[in-house]
């Protein structure tokens, strides 16, 4: 059952209003969204977009943000962020829907001090809000309210979008929710940052809300810990629509602050699957057989259910000469979900992507 329920009918007249307003016309010109935050070259926030950090408890997601806001408060480099904003697009709205007023400040101070900024006095350019004790209604509206009414905002944080519904599973909540996301960076010409947990048992992000993330943000961070040193959190883009940019690693050092390990090496991927190693989509199958594979099974039809799909793909990826068992099937699934090369919007039908970032 959805709890939030915002439905605005519209007149015949009004949908002819929008409808013109939302043609697109070869005799006007359209700006190319600016280009805020970057990971080296890569592009991973425009205003006018979203994005996300996803990760499993304790793999230091909220350390990584806050890098991000540091670097936008800097209007430099923190970690490997680099942060250029306009001078009309300086102030930062950080929203934190899970912890106390008393840890909330200590967030404050840590961004304050990574940036360079004294941690006595607040920033003209920071905004806190720690909604804990508020109810996810009422958590959207404050919201909302502190978009639209500051002036210079350029990027805005919600730490625990999961708190901005009742039901993580409720398909019209979740299509809510980033509905909203999509129509504040609109109208307002923002960047939205969003963090959200992992399942336990894989790498999706939680909850149908955490689908809607995958298939409407521009870039998917994911943070984790790295497997031999639990003391250090590795970064890299799971989903993105500019160039991939390579993963980079920090650690929390002994003011508390999180560290770039300049000497991080990440794990090559080498091709085939070594002996004894469990199947691996990404590894055992290149970008081209992904591809035909894909292109071939929906040249059938535009969209399959889940058992359509599982038995369309068996048969494609057989051609390509990778056959599937029912196990490797499944973890297939999975993989062209969260790379984007599948995608379900609404508890549709899955429908190809073939402008997908592989």
């Amino acid at each position: 059952m959805d709890y939030i329920k915002e439905t605005k009918d519209i007149s015949a007249e009004e949908a002819i209003i929008l409808w013109q307003a939302s043609r697109l016309s070869l005799s006007k010109s359209y700006e190319k969204a600016p280009e805020i935050l970057k990971v080296h070259s890569s592009v991973i926030g425009t205003l006018g977009n979203f994005s996300a950090s996803i990760g499993k408890a304790k793999s230091k997601k909220t350390f990584n943000v806050s890098a991000i806001v540091a670097a936008t408060l800097k209007n430099g480099t923190v970690l490997r962020y680099v942060a250029e904003l306009s001078d009309g697009k300086r102030k930062v709205l950080y929203v934190d829907t899970e912890q106390s007023p008393y840890h909330c400040l200590k967030v404050m101070k840590r961004i304050l001090r990574m940036a360079g900024l004294p941690d006595d006095r607040d920033s003209e350019n920071l905004e806190f809000l720690a909604l804990r004790k508020y109810t996810p209604e009422q958590r959207i509206r404050i919201v909302e309210q502190a978009i639209y009414n500051t002036p210079d905002i350029g990027l805005v944080i919600i730490d625990g979008i999961r708190d901005m519904v009742y039901d993580i599973n409720s398909p019209g909540e979740s299509t809510r929710i980033i509905s909203k996301l999509m129509q504040w960076t609109d109208d307002r010409q923002i960047h939205i940052h969003t963090i959200l947990h992992q399942n336990k048992g894989d790498e999706n992000a939680r909850g149908h809300i955490g689908t809607e993330l995958n298939n409407k943000a521009e870039t998917v961070l994911l943070v984790e810990k790295d497997k031999s040193n639990g003391d250090i959190s590795k970064v890299s883009a799971m989903h993105i629509r500019a160039m991939d940019f390579e993963p980079f690693a920090f650690r929390i050092n002994d003011k508390a602050l999180p560290e770039l390990m300049e000497d991080y090496q990440t794990e090559t991927k080498a091709p085939g699957r070594p002996q004894g190693e469990r199947f691996d989509a990404c590894k055992d199958i290149s970008e081209q057989q992904h591809r035909i594979a894909l292109e071939a099974a929906f040249s059938l039809q535009d969209e399959y259910g889940y058992k359509e799909l599982g038995k369309a793909l068996k048969e494609s990826y057989a051609l390509v000469g990778v056959p599937l068992s029912d196990n490797k099937l499944v973890k297939l699934i999975t993989v062209l979900k969260n790379k984007r090369m599948i995608v379900q919007e609404n508890g549709r039908k899955y429908r190809y992507e073939p402008n997908f970032h592989y």
